[in-house]
């Protein structure tokens, strides 16, 4: 059986629409849901765009959202096979957060708390993102994917987050919390000034650096610790809209 969904007419719309939202930090965190999107909220919206414009530029797909018409919080579709995969969020901030928390502790809370909702019954076949706030400090992919539960229920957790604004445009961290070939897939989406283009960059490991626009931006992704340590390698997946 269908069910009527709401979805937006192309990535680049979405993302124009988001703009005051983006821009409007607060909005992001305590906005109310948006009725004509199946009560998804702005940091949702923002969260399965950030996705869908990651993995259709690193794997050259066709993903859109749109919202779930049994109450999650958005599905996300391949355009080109129908493959569906609906999605939970939680967001992780430091407000109300034990003096011992840190963003580890933190994410790896929000992700017990939706595993505890329903159970496998809840998570199975669901993808989970974390929206981050910036505020709950710096923290290491590799080292809350190691400490994911165990089973981990959902299908995949995404964390997305602000990592910065740089004269202007807005860059996002998109991580993916599977170290099962080594490391968590970490891409930076930067949004251009005038909401109507962006960048994903997928930062991998080789002999090369990032530029140097995105290395403080890195060190806050993976931390650079001494046992963390990497040779970052940036291959620019450049996606630009007229």
């Amino acid at each position: 059986m269908k069910y009527p969904v709401r979805r937006f007419k192309s990535l680049e719309l979405a993302l124009k629409e988001m703009e005051p939202y983006v821009r409007d930090g607060a909005h992001l965190q305590t906005g109310k849901p948006f009725k004509q999107l199946g009560d998804m909220r702005s940091r949702e919206v923002l969260a399965n765009w950030l996705l869908c414009v990651t993995i259709n530029a690193v794997e050259g797909r066709e993903l859109m959202f749109s919202s779930d018409p049994i109450g999650g919080d958005g599905v996300i579709e391949d355009r080109a096979t129908g493959d569906t995969w609906p999605t939970e969020h939680v967001m992780v901030t430091h407000h109300g957060a034990d003096k011992d928390d840190n963003a580890k502790s933190l994410v790896l809370k929000a992700i017990d708390l939706k595993r505890s909702k329903g159970g496998a019954a809840y998570a199975e076949g669901k993808t989970l993102v974390v929206f981050l706030d910036a505020a709950a400090g710096e923290w290491h992919p590799n080292k809350v994917a190691r400490d994911l539960p165990n089973p981990l229920l959902f299908s995949a957790i995404w964390v997305v987050g602000l990592y910065g604004v740089q004269d202007d445009e807005y860059v996002y961290g998109v991580t993916l919390l599977d170290v099962s070939n080594g490391n968590a897939p970490t891409f930076l989406v930067r949004i251009n000034k005038t909401f109507d283009a962006w960048d994903v960059t997928d930062v991998r490991i080789g002999d090369e650096r990032l530029p140097i626009v995105f290395v403080k931006l890195l060190q806050l992704v993976e931390g650079l610790h001494d046992e963390d340590h990497l040779d970052a390698k940036a291959c620019e997946l450049r996606r630009r809209v007229a």
